[in-house]
């Protein structure tokens, strides 16, 4: 076993019997490299990733490909969810160098200062797909540095000045709202109008993009950001990025119509795609509904740690092959059900057609349930009776199946998501369950990776090395899922988290200078860079979030320092967000806030009366913040403290930015008008 033995990490874990002399990363590794002058190799991954598992079968688990390794360099094994910040730098490093995007595994080449000078992704074993073998590219690059040591001596000043530029921008002026109206057409323009979704494969879900149109047909009666929205929502949860079967999603779809997913399942896009259908399915959409209860019903039975928080992944890979716990042939689906369930199953998901996956099929929706029905002469609702039976069938036969690993450390910022996630359905579907789950999990990780006024990025049980830091986005994305949590049921002492959150952020992470927040903390490890990050990507920037919740607590506490920080995040991001409106959608909606306040209602009352008095409101207006606050609630802030409850029944008060109305005490009245627009 090598240094990796000991880490939390089931990623690095997995590498700890390699011939590799692997190290996790960390100033061992770093000394080494500079005492003996050796190049670093880096390879950033994660247990989920299939050519991960390629590349560490074909090369790290070869001992004459070992020899190589250790012979010419420090070789160093990063968990990308674990230090999402070494795994940013050095992938936007992977694109200056390459001139392409970069991905998973990730393979960089440092000098022994950690400045990359040659970056890739998966090399294989033996010269294939016009990539060389990984052993010969060991030693041509060891060669190039020992014998060109001043080139690539300029390159990487080249390289960091590239960097400085990319992650320290020199900022501007907020932008004219009107950036709005570019970002909504080159989404327009993108959308696929036949299969959902946006661009060409693979697809990606890009939550933050999905919300952006959730909340802009919400705030601003936009039809047409509606029918996007509603349109890939139907296309994901009919496709087989969708878990058919079991639930919840996949990271993303090999083809344009989201029918065969690449398929590991990842926590922290299933977070927000919850709280997306189940706000759809509370207008009415039945599938949504169903999509929502499946995704619940999957986090709970695959992905629920004991500590009540949720788990990382599940691989894509079981039994040495990728998709196979999901993949049926028509014989073991017929077998498993009644002839009037086959007779719907076998037409819905076109198993009576050819394989769609390696010789066998991949459920996804092939002819709508309603069509099926209408040929069998059947109720719609009877249809959808059976087809749940036969999903309940399968899932149950499915169980018996060798499952694909789980990774089970616990992220900070993925359960977060997930917490948010969780809130939203609950609020949305009147699912107090739910809301159960949220509050466990948000209990754990206040408990296990929260330390002495610290945040830590990873938890997980028995592991002996040190807890990584967590970054902005872990921190932003918690401070999101406490306001979520305090909007769906009040808790003085989750507020005062939240004030503890906003502080984190202000002090450890604010430029005072320039504005914005950096990715990592004023006392982090010294890297080549310290990033500060703008642009969403598979999850919305933390740069994003932070403005969006400091505006939102800001409003609510009254609170002129939240306020001013997201007043000077847009300001020293807004000539990237003018140049290209559509990779920033969260730092939009900030945007948006920050032009056009959205209604921020307190509620005063009891019992089920207040509960009622949320529900109308929040069914008004969409965009609406509503904070339903108990009588009998203690230790409120002064801006609270003021807002009296009344006997006799709920009390509303309607603020706009930080102006508060009179209260109004008919709660129906206040939602008239906010359904009317005023």
């Amino acid at each position: 076993m090598n240094r990796l033995a000991g880490s939390s990490s089931p990623y690095l874990q997995q590498h700890a019997d390699n011939p590799v002399d692997w190290y996790p990363w960390g100033e061992e590794a770093l000394e080494r490299a500079r005492t003996e002058d050796k190049p670093i190799l880096l390879s950033i991954g994660y247990s989920a990733c299939h050519w991960c598992h390629v590349m560490a079968h074909e090369s790290f688990e070869d001992p004459a490909t070992a020899e190589v390794m250790n012979r010419r360099y420090v070789n160093i094994k990063v968990d990308r969810e674990e230090r999402p910040d070494l795994d940013r730098i050095y992938q936007n490093a992977h694109m200056l160098l390459a001139q392409r995007p970069g991905g998973w595994p990730l393979t960089v080449f440092l000098t022994p200062d950690q400045v990359p000078f040659f970056a890739g992704t998966y090399f294989p074993s033996t010269p294939r797909h016009g990539l060389p073998s990984f052993v010969d590219l060991l030693n041509r690059v060891a060669d190039f540095l020992a014998e060109h040591p001043e080139e690539i001596r300029r390159q990487n000043d080249s390289l960091q000045q590239a960097l400085t530029r990319i992650y320290n921008p020199e900022g501007g002026s907020i932008p004219a709202l009107s950036v709005v109206d570019k970002a909504r057409a080159e989404l327009a323009q993108s959308f696929d109008a036949e299969h959902g979704g946006f661009g060409d494969a693979p697809k990606f879900p890009h939550p933050a993009s999905l919300d952006w149109l959730a909340w802009h047909a919400a705030r601003h009666g936009d039809g047409e950001s509606r029918r996007m929205l509603d349109a890939t929502l139907d296309a994901m949860a009919a496709g087989g990025l969708f878990d058919q079967v079991g639930g919840g999603f996949c990271r993303y779809s090999v083809d344009t119509r989201w029918m065969i997913p690449h398929f590991e399942k990842m926590l922290y896009d299933n977070g927000p795609l919850l709280g997306l259908y189940a706000e759809r399915g509370a207008r009415g959409d039945a599938r949504s509904r169903r999509v929502a209860e499946q995704t619940v019903a999957w986090l709970e039975r695959e992905m629920r740690d004991a500590s009540g928080a949720f788990c990382s992944s599940l691989d894509a890979d079981s039994e040495g092959e990728e998709g196979r716990f999901y993949v049926w042939d028509p014989e073991t689906v017929e077998s498993l059900l009644t002839a009037e369930e086959w007779a719907v199953a076998a037409r819905v998901w076109g198993l009576q057609g050819p394989p769609n996956f390696e010789g066998r099929w991949h459920l996804h929706e092939v002819v709508p349930p309603d069509t099926v029905a209408d040929a069998l002469e059947i109720a719609p609702e009877e249809a959808a009776a059976r087809l749940d039976r036969a999903r309940e069938r399968l899932l149950r036969a499915r169980e018996e199946r060798v499952r694909p690993h789980r990774d089970d450390k616990l992220l900070a910022g993925w359960n977060a998501l997930m917490i948010t996630g969780l809130a939203r359905a609950a609020r949305a579907l009147d699912r107090p369950d739910w809301l159960a789950l949220a509050q466990d999990a948000m209990a754990a990780v206040r408990r296990l990776h929260w330390h002495d006024g610290r945040l830590y990025a990873s938890y997980r049980e028995g592991a002996t090395s040190a807890m990584p830091r967590a970054c902005l986005d872990d921190y932003a994305a918690l401070l999101e899922a406490t306001l979520a949590l305090l909007e769906t049921e009040w808790d003085s002492e989750l507020l005062e988290w939240a004030v503890t959150l906003a502080g984190a952020l202000m002090e450890d992470f604010h430029d005072d200078a320039g504005g914005g927040f950096f990715y990592t903390a004023r006392d982090h490890e010294t890297l080549i860079q310290r990033p500060k990050v703008y642009s969403d990507d598979a999850m919305a920037a933390g740069n994003g979030i932070a403005a969006q919740c400091l505006i939102r607590l800001g409003h609510l506490l009254a609170e002129p320092r939240y306020l001013e920080a997201a007043e000077g995040t847009l300001a020293n991001a807004g000539p990237m967000i003018e140049q290209a409106p559509m990779g920033h959608m969260s730092l939009l909606v900030a945007l948006d806030m920050h032009y056009h306040a959205p209604p921020l209602v307190v509620l005063r009352g009891q019992g089920e009366a207040l509960a009622d008095a949320r529900r109308t409101i929040a069914a008004a207006d969409g965009a609406a913040r509503v904070f339903p606050i108990p009588d009998d609630a203690t230790d409120l802030p002064e801006a609270l403290a003021g807002k009296a409850p009344r006997a006799g029944g709920p009390r509303a008060w309607l603020c706009r930015g930080l102006h508060c109305e009179p209260p109004v005490d008919d709660p129906a009245t206040l939602a008239q008008r906010l359904a009317a627009g005023e």
